[in-house]
């Protein structure tokens, strides 16, 4: 089961960061390889992702926690999806803790149970998710320094 923290302070207030991450349509802004989001409402989505080749792969999630401002849950709908084979779940959190009034440590936390022959490569997993985390911190800073 790998779990992957990564965290980082980022110069935005929580509210700021609360209205880009709460909002599923924000996702292509901050998330790495979402290209777009479809279906979305408060608490199911759609994530239209793209593969290094450039194929298309479609990403079912549903919101499981939300405490405005501070933490947000979703989980990622596994079962009849071409992730079935090698996830049997995907949890990922963003916790968000003010730094003063205009900076916010942002924690990102992602559990995935791995399914198969893929438990047997579970620090080839650690080390993609931690690079994932980093790549969506750095696109929240990029999203809320945008004008």
């Amino acid at each position: 089961m790998p779990t992957v923290r990564r965290g980082r302070t980022i110069r935005a207030s929580s509210q700021a960061l609360w209205e880009l991450i709460s909002d599923p349509s924000h996702f292509p802004r901050w998330w790495p390889d979402v290209v777009r989001v479809e279906d979305a409402t408060a608490v199911a989505w759609t994530k239209v992702l793209s593969t290094p080749k450039g194929v298309s792969v479609r990403a079912d999630f549903t919101r499981l926690a939300a405490e405005e401002p501070r933490r947000l849950v979703w989980e990622q709908e596994i079962e009849e999806s071409p992730f079935e084979r090698i996830l049997a779940s995907n949890r990922t959190e963003v916790r968000l803790k003010p730094e003063g009034d205009d900076a916010t440590r942002v924690e990102l936390q992602s559990v995935q149970h791995l399914r198969g022959y893929s438990r047997f490569g579970g620090f080839l997993f650690r080390r993609a998710t931690k690079r994932k985390l980093d790549e969506a911190l750095d696109g929240l800073e990029r999203a809320v320094g945008e004008p």
